[in-house]
């Protein structure tokens, strides 16, 4: 099965500085951006593994990965970087 990869920076590439900025400064972002990398790495492992989930479970799992990501964009739009 061919894995649609998710991570933040291929996600939002026009912000990679700052995601880097927000990762190292900002205790809220970091957290989230933890949790969604590794939520995005179960999902990913569930896909290429093929393991049998129900669909209800990984929809959740992406479901809440969305949720994760709009949380992070939105921090990253209000960021202004020092300088």
């Amino acid at each position: 099965m061919q894995v649609e990869h998710h991570d933040l920076h291929l996600e939002f590439p026009e912000y990679l500085h700052s995601i880097q900025a927000l990762k190292e400064g900002n205790e809220q972002f970091g957290k989230l951006y933890d949790e969604y990398h590794e939520l995005t790495r179960e999902v990913e492992r569930l896909e290429e593994e093929d393991l049998p989930v129900d669909d209800f479970t990984i929809e959740t799992m992406k479901k809440q990965r969305v949720w994760l990501k709009d949380q992070m964009y939105r921090m990253l739009r209000s960021f202004s970087p020092p300088g």
